[in-house]
């Protein structure tokens, strides 16, 4: 059983990476056009869907996007954590 504990946080921990990567991309205005950019962008957004209305107030757009993006990476991130401590200690 920790070995599948393991690998569900190992894959949280590869998507709070992914929205961390779309945030640099998003703050150095990368251009969407780009195959790879894109693919980082429509996986960000589809990771973050949950969080999208949580902060509607928000009018500067960099904050706005490090909130809903930057939310769910800690999330992930401190789930993947909890689980792998969890299987260090069966």
């Amino acid at each position: 059983m920790s070995g599948l504990v393991r690998l569900i946080g190992l894959a949280l921990y590869i998507c709070a990476l992914i929205l961390v990567i779309w945030f640099v991309l998003y703050l150095f205005d990368a251009n969407t056009g780009n195959n790879v950019v894109n693919w980082f962008h429509q996986a960000a957004n589809w990771l973050s869907g949950w969080s999208r209305g949580l902060f509607g107030d928000v009018h500067n757009s960099k904050l706005h996007a490090l909130l809903v993006y930057g939310l769910p990476a800690v999330v992930y991130g401190a789930i993947g954590n909890a689980l792998g401590r969890t299987s260090v200690r069966d």
